[in-house]
């Protein structure tokens, strides 16, 4: 696998030609274990994965076409202010000035717990400088 999917894109894969996807069912049937190896080395994969790419195989099994994507956490300004350790009315600040990205729902912000996380270690930067 050479091509490198974009870290937020979707990426969608198309369905497996019969013969693979009947190879796949089968083995599938005949086992629960699935051993993943990653440059010639077997990786033990935490259940949640192994579910995950179970699932995956299946559908594709199925001869399914396969849309991956992140399902992003984002916080109210509320959960971003408690992360950030600062007041509310400061984080609704930093995001009318743009300082920390913003999304809106209806009239509702909603912030990435990474971008509160990038100002932070901004601001741990900026003070490691003044000393």
């Amino acid at each position: 696998m050479s091509e490198k999917s974009h870290a937020n894109q979707p990426t969608t894969f198309a369905p497996l030609n019969a013969a693979a996807a009947d190879r796949l069912a089968k083995a599938l049937t005949d086992s629960d274990d699935v051993t993943v190896f990653v440059d010639g080395t077997a990786v033990k994969l935490p259940t949640e994965a192994v579910v995950a790419i179970q699932d995956v195989l299946r559908r594709l099994s199925r001869g399914d076409s396969i849309t991956v994507s992140t399902n992003e956490e984002f916080l109210n300004t509320s959960e971003a202010a408690k992360l950030a350790g600062i007041s509310h009315t400061y984080m609704r600040q930093l995001t009318d000035k743009g300082e920390i990205p913003v999304e809106y729902r209806g009239t509702h912000r909603r912030i990435k717990p990474a971008d509160v996380m990038a100002w932070l270690a901004s601001r741990s930067h900026l003070s490691d400088k003044g000393k």
